[in-house]
C-alpha cells in the first residue's frame, strides 16, 4: 500500500536539545561521536579517539573511559536487552577490529570504571575492510560481523566468563554487506543484506550447516535494515518501499518512493529518512563506509515515523541537514544531524493522540491504538460508546449497535435501549438485551423487555436459544418465567423452571397454564418428598377433580410413609381412539404419545407437544425397578405428616376420602399414635354414614358401608364415649352408634326411650333384657310402655307382660299399689260419681284407654295377697316367740343381778368331775355360774392367783353365770342383809376381774358377744352407713326392716 493514501498525524512533539552547560552535546557538535548505544538509564557515546562517554538524560558526562588501546575509533557499540554488559568494536583499518565486553555493573576498584571482561580480535581473512554491520543475540552467545568486502564472520563463545571463542566466516559475497540481524525461533537464523541480495543462514537448529539461502535478489543500503521488536521480523528499506521478511520469506510491503538513508524501529513505529535529492555516488564506494565522512551538509532530509500495523503516518518532518545517526533512549527518539544538532521526538500521551483521532472521527483507528497501548477495558468501552454515538448520528444503526455491544461494560443500558425502542430497530434492541444477559448485567426489567421483543417478533427460535443457554443464569428466573407465561410460551416457561430445579413452578405451569393435570401429577411423583408434598397440597383440590384415582393413590402413599420418588413416570392414554383403531395406527399413536410424554417429563417438561388430551383419558404408568421396591420396605426418609392436614383437600370428594382414610388407619405410622388413630376412625365412621345417606350411593355400596360402619362400632375402633359418635349417629339416624354411646355413658333409660319413641317394641324388649339387670328401673318403664297402647301390648304378648310383672314383684321394684295405679292412671273412676257396683266393675276392667285390663293382674294380685298373708302370719309367730324369749331372759337376768329374798332357793353345784381334765373334783375347786367346775390347777393360772381366787370364792361365794371376769352382773348366794351381800358381791367381782379368771369353756363365746357389743356401740355415730343402707333397701317393708335392725343396734341411743 502506498504511503500517499495513509493518514498523517502529529503524534510526536519535536524539539531540539539545547543545553548550554551540557558538555555532552559538544561531542555531537564537534563531530567526535562515531557510535551510540542506549543503556538502561544512560546514553553511551563512542568517539573517534577510542573513548566511551556515559551521558545522563541532561546530556552531561557521567564518566568516560578508554575502550581502545591505540585510540582507534569506536565504530560499533551495543548493550543487549536485559543485561548490564556493553560491547564495543574499535577499528582503524590497519589492524583487525577489536571487540571488547564491558561489565557496567562491576566497576574497577581503583578507577571506578567498567571492568573489561573479554577482548577479541575479529578476523576477516587478513583483509582490511571496515565492519559495515554488527548484530548480537541477547544472551551474547553469538555475534555477527558484516564487512564491506562481502564477508560475514560469526563469533561463538562465552564472552561473559572469557572462556574462549570461535570465529568462522559463514558467508562471502562480492557485494558489500549492508546489514546483519538475528532472528530467534525454533532455529537461530541470521539475515544478511548486501547491496544486491537478501539472504538467510541457519546458525543452529534444523538446517544448520546449509549454505545461505537467498530470500530476494534485492538488497539495501547501509543502515536500512532493522528488526521489529514485537514480531522479530526483519525490515528493509529500499528506494521503492519498506519490506517485511519473516521465516518463510517476504511479508507485507509499503510503497514509499525515494532514496532511504536510515531505517530504525521504535516501539510500534518504523522510522526512515530520505534525502530531498539524490546524493552523488561518484566517490569511491569504499568512502561511503568510512566513518566521520560527511557529504553535503546543506542537503535537506525528510524524516518520517510510520505505524505499519495500522497504516498511518505518526509524524513527518523535513530536517535541514543530513541525519547522521538515530537512537532511542529514555523513551524518546533522538536524531543527530550532520551539523551537530540533536533533535528529540517525544510521543504524545495516549489521550492526546486519541483526541486527535476523535476530532477526525477516526474511531476505528483510535480503538486500535488504544488496544495496542494496552489501556483498560473501561477506557476501550468509552471509545466504543463514542464511536457508536457517531455511527448512530450517521443513521448507521446496525454498526452503531455493534459498538454499543462492545461498550456494554461502561455504557448506561437505559440510554442505549431508549435509542432503539422503535419497532424498526427491534432486532438491534434484541441483540443488545441478549448481550446484557450474556454479560450478567441485565436486571429484571431487561429480561421483561427482551422477552417482550421475542413475543413481538414471534421469534421462538431465539427465545428457546435464550432459555436453553448453557451455564449459570444470565437473567432473573422468576421474571423470565413470568414473561413466558404472559406471552403464552408455557412450554418454554416450564423448560426454564425445570432446568433451574424450580419444581413448584413447573407444577404450577403444568396445571394452571397447560392444563396437563396427569403430567403434573406424574411430575410430582418424581420429586423428593418435601417438594412433592408442597406441590401436592397446593393443587390437591384441582388434581382430585381431574385425576381422582391417581391423586388419591399419591395421597395414600405419601401419608402412609411409603412415598419414594419414581424413577420413571409416564403419562399415556388409557384407551386409543376408536377411529385410530380402524385406521390401523393405534400402536404407533400410542407409542408416540408415550414417547412424547416421556420426553416431556424426563429431560424437561416441554417438547413442543401441541395436542392436549383430556385428563380423564390419561393415567400414570409407574415403573419401579427392584432397587426401588426394596426401598419401599425401608423406613420413610421424611417426616410423615398427620392425616388431618389432607382432610380439606377431599371436600367434595367423599369416595376418594374414604379410600384415603381406609389406607391411613392401617398404616403403622397411624396405629402407633392412639390420638391420631382415634380421630381417623371417627372421621372414617362419619364418612361411612354420609355415604350411606347419599342418594348417589348404589344400594350394594350402601350395604358395604353399613357393614363397615357397624364393624367400627362393634369393635370399638371408634371411641364409644366420644361425643362425635353420638353426634354423627344422631344426625345420620344410625341407631347402633347412638346406642353404643349411651351404653358406655350408662344412659340405659335413653337407649330404652329411643326404642319406645320409635315404637320399636322388639328393640325395647331386647334392650330391657340386655340392660335390665344393670338398670332395674327399666322394668317399670317397660310396664308403662307395654300398657301405653293396645297394639304395643299385643306385639309384646302376655308372656312378656307377665315376665315383667314377675321381675318387678320379685325385685320389689314397685309396690302392688303402684302397679295398679300405673295401669289405672287413665281409669275413669268408680265411686266418685255414685255409680253402682257393676258400673264400677266395668270401669275397672277398662283402664289406660283400654290398652290393659285388670284381668291381666288377677294372678299377680292373687300371688301378692297370698304372700302378704303368709308373711303376716309368720311375723305374728315370730313376734310371740320373741316376746316369750325376752320374758324368760329378763327373769333370769333379774335373778342374777338383783338380791334374792330370804327363803329363795340357792345355786347348787352338783358337778363331780373337772370340766377340763375330767377327773374327780378335789379341793381347791372353782365353780362358775355357767355351771362349769374346774380344778384350780386346771385353770392354768399362777398359784398365788389361784390362792387369791380361792379366797375370793370362799369368802364371798362369788360366781359368774359365764365365769369370773364376765361382763354379766355378779350375783351372791342368798344370806341375810341383801345390801351387804350386794357389796360383797361387787368386791368379789372386782377381785375376780383383777385376777383375770374366766370360765375357759365359755371364754370364746363371751368374746364374740363382747365384739358384737363393741360393734353396735361403734355404729351409733356412722349415720352415713345407716342412710346408705336405708337407700339400698328395696322391696316391700325394706325400709322398716332397716330401721328396726339399726334400733336393735342402739344407733338411736339408749341401752338395748
Amino acid at each position: 500500500m502506498a504511503l500517499a493514501s495513509w493518514k498523517a498525524f502529529k503524534f510526536f512533539n519535536a524539539s531540539e536539545v539545547n543545553l548550554h552547560d551540557s558538555d555532552g552535546l559538544s561531542l555531537f557538535k564537534n563531530g567526535e561521536v562515531t557510535s551510540t548505544c542506549a543503556g538502561t538509564s544512560s546514553l553511551f557515546a563512542g568517539t573517534s579517539n577510542g573513548r566511551v562517554f556515559q551521558l545522563s538524560q541532561a546530556f552531561k558526562i557521567i564518566r568516560a573511559f578508554d575502550a581502545s588501546e591505540g585510540g582507534a575509533p569506536i565504530t560499533h557499540m551495543t548493550q543487549p536487552n536485559g543485561t548490564q554488559f556493553m560491547l564495543t568494536v574499535a577499528e582503524d583499518l590497519s589492524n583487525d577490529p577489536v571487540l571488547k565486553m564491558w561489565a557496567l555493573d562491576k566497576p574497577e576498584k581503583k578507577t571506578g570504571l567498567p571492568q573489561c571482561l573479554a577482548t577479541v580480535n575479529i578476523q576477516n581473512g587478513r583483509q582490511q575492510f571496515p565492519i559495515s554491520a554488527f548484530a548480537t543475540l541477547d544472551d551474547i552467545t553469538q555475534l555477527a560481523f558484516g564487512f564491506a568486502n562481502g564477508a560475514v564472520t560469526v563469533l561463538r563463545g562465552d564472552l561473559i566468563h572469557d572462556r574462549g571463542t570461535k570465529q568462522r566466516t559463514i558467508f562471502e559475497s562480492p557485494e558489500p554487506i549492508t546489514g546483519v540481524e538475528f532472528r530467534r525461533g525454533n532455529t537461530i537464523a541470521l539475515y544478511i543484506a548486501t547491496t544486491g541480495r537478501l539472504l538467510t543462514v541457519i546458525l543452529s537448529g534444523r538446517g544448520q550447516g546449509q549454505p545461505a539461502r537467498t530470500l530476494e535478489e534485492n538488497g539495501c543500503a547501509v543502515g536500512c535494515m532493522t528488526v521489529d521488536t514485537s514480531t522479530r521480523d526483519v525490515i528493509l528499506a529500499r528506494d521503492d518501499a519498506i519490506y517485511y521478511y519473516g521465516l518463510h520469506g517476504r511479508g507485507s510491503c509499503y510503497s514509499c518512493d525515494g532514496q532511504k538513508t536510515l531505517l530504525k524501529s521504535h516501539k510500534d513505529y518504523v522510522i526512515y529518512a530520505c534525502p530531498s535529492s539524490s546524493t552523488s555516488l561518484s566517490r569511491s564506494t569504499l568512502a561511503s563506509f568510512q566513518p566521520g565522512r560527511s557529504g553535503d551538509v546543506s542537503q535537506n532530509t525528510t524524516f518520517t515515523i510510520l505505524n505499519t500495523d495500522f497504516q498511518f503516518i505518526a509524524h513527518t518532518e523535513t530536517v535541514s541537514s543530513q541525519i547522521q545517526r538515530c537512537f532511542t533512549v529514555w523513551g524518546s527518539l533522538f536524531l543527530v544531524t550532520e551539523d551537530g544538532r540533536v533533535l528529540r521526538y517525544e510521543e504524545k500521551p495516549l489521550q492526546q493522540r486519541l483526541e486527535i483521532l476523535f476530532q477526525r472521527n477516526l474511531y476505528v483507528l483510535a480503538i486500535q491504538v488504544a488496544q495496542r497501548a494496552g489501556v483498560e477495558q473501561t477506557q476501550q468501552s468509552a471509545i466504543f460508546r463514542r464511536y457508536g454515538d457517531y455511527l448512530y448520528q450517521k443513521k448507521d444503526y446496525d454498526t452503531a449497535m455493534q459498538q454499543y455491544l462492545r461498550a456494554i461494560d461502561t455504557a448506561e443500558p437505559s440510554q442505549i435501549i431508549r435509542k432503539y425502542l422503535g419497532t424498526q430497530r427491534i432486532h438491534n434492541l434484541i441483540d443488545y438485551l441478549e448481550e446484557l444477559h450474556e454479560t450478567q448485567k441485565a436486571n429484571a426489567d431487561h429480561t421483561v423487555l427482551l422477552l417482550n421483543c421475542y413475543a413481538k417478533t414471534k421469534d421462538v427460535e431465539k427465545l428457546e436459544n435464550f432459555i436453553k443457554a448453557p451455564g449459570d443464569n444470565k437473567f432473573d428466573l422468576d421474571t423470565a418465567v413470568s414473561m413466558c407465561r404472559q406471552g403464552g410460551y408455557f412450554d418454554q416457561a416450564a423448560f426454564l423452571a425445570r432446568k433451574h430445579s424450580e419444581h413448584a413452578m413447573v407444577v404450577t405451569i403444568l396445571i394452571e397454564d397447560l392444563k396437563k393435570y396427569a403430567e403434573a401429577l406424574a411430575y410430582i411423583w418424581r420429586l423428593e418428598a418435601d417438594l412433592a408434598y408442597e406441590s401436592l397440597m397446593k393443587y390437591a383440590t384441582v388434581l382430585l377433580y381431574h385425576c381422582p384415582a391417581e391423586t388419591t393413590t399419591l395421597f395414600t402413599t405419601y401419608y402412609t410413609g411409603q412415598y419414594r420418588p419414581k424413577k420413571d413416570a409416564v403419562v399415556v392414554s388409557q384407551a386409543p381412539n376408536p377411529q385410530q383403531q380402524t385406521t390401523g395406527t393405534t400402536g404407533s399413536s400410542f407409542t408416540t404419545s408415550a414417547v412424547q410424554n416421556l420426553a416431556a417429563l424426563l429431560p424437561l417438561p416441554y417438547m413442543s407437544i401441541n395436542t392436549r388430551q383430556d385428563a380423564k383419558d390419561m393415567r400414570v404408568v409407574e415403573s419401579i425397578d427392584n432397587d426401588e421396591q426394596q426401598q419401599q420396605q425401608q423406613p420413610p426418609s421424611y417426616p410423615v405428616p398427620e392425616p388431618k392436614t389432607a382432610f380439606p383437600a377431599f371436600v367434595d370428594h367423599p369416595e376418594e376420602f374414604v379410600k384415603f382414610l381406609e389406607a391411613c388407619v392401617t398404616s403403622p405410622h397411624i396405629t402407633n399414635h392412639s390420638e391420631q388413630k382415634s380421630a381417623m376412625y371417627s372421621t372414617l365412621f362419619e364418612m361411612y354414614l354420609n355415604r350411606m345417606n347419599s342418594p348417589d350411593t348404589p344400594a350394594k355400596e350402601k350395604a358395604q358401608l353399613e357393614r363397615k360402619a357397624k364393624e367400627l362400632v362393634e369393635t370399638e375402633k371408634v371411641p364409644p364415649d366420644a361425643p362425635p359418635l353420638l353426634l354423627h349417629s344422631t344426625l345420620s339416624g344410625y341407631a347402633p352408634g347412638t346406642t353404643l354411646f349411651r351404653e358406655h355413658q350408662d344412659l340405659y333409660h335413653d337407649i330404652f326411650r329411643g326404642y319406645t319413641s320409635a315404637r320399636d317394641t322388639k328393640g325395647a324388649l331386647e334392650a330391657l333384657r340386655k340392660y335390665g339387670k344393670k338398670e332395674p328401673s327399666l322394668y317399670p318403664a317397660a310396664l308403662a310402655y307395654l300398657t301405653s297402647s293396645k297394639d304395643v301390648l299385643e306385639e309384646a304378648g302376655q308372656r312378656e307382660f307377665d315376665e315383667i310383672l314377675k321381675i318387678i314383684d320379685r325385685e320389689g321394684l314397685m309396690a302392688p299399689v303402684g302397679v295398679v295405679r300405673m295401669l289405672a292412671r287413665n281409669e275413669g273412676g268408680s265411686g266418685g260419681d255414685g255409680r253402682g257396683g257393676r258400673e264400677a266393675e266395668g270401669s275397672s276392667e277398662q283402664s289406660n284407654n283400654g290398652a290393659a285390663t285388670m284381668g291381666l293382674l288377677k294372678s299377680y294380685l292373687k300371688d301378692v295377697v297370698e304372700r302378704e298373708r303368709a308373711e303376716i302370719e309368720k311375723n305374728s309367730t315370730t313376734t310371740s316367740t320373741f316376746l316369750h324369749d325376752t320374758h324368760t331372759k329378763s327373769t333370769e337376768l333379774r335373778s342374777l343381778t338383783q338380791p334374792q329374798p330370804e327363803g329363795a332357793p340357792q345355786k347348787t353345784f352338783t358337778n363331780t368331775r373337772c370340766t377340763s381334765c375330767g377327773y374327780a373334783l378335789d379341793n381347791p375347786v372353782a365353780h362358775f355360774w355357767c355351771g362349769h367346775s374346774f380344778h384350780v390347777r386346771c385353770l392354768d393360772i399362777p398359784e398365788e392367783d389361784a390362792a387369791n381366787a380361792g379366797n375370793q370364792v370362799s369368802a364371798a361365794g362369788v360366781a359368774s353365770p359365764r365365769g369370773f371376769g364376765g361382763d354379766d352382773t355378779i350375783a351372791t348366794p342368798h344370806r341375810q342383809g341383801g345390801t351387804r351381800g350386794s357389796s360383797a358381791a361387787a368386791t368379789a367381782e372386782d377381785r375376780a376381774k383383777s385376777a383375770g379368771i374366766e370360765c375357759p369353756s365359755c371364754a370364746p363365746s363371751n368374746e364374740v358377744i363382747r365384739g358384737i357389743r363393741r360393734a353396735q356401740e361403734g355404729s351409733r355415730d356412722k349415720h352415713g352407713v345407716f342412710v346408705d343402707a336405708l337407700g339400698r333397701s328395696a322391696g316391700r317393708g325394706g325400709g322398716l326392716r332397716v330401721v328396726g335392725e339399726w334400733m336393735g343396734r342402739g344407733v338411736f341411743g339408749g341401752e338395748v
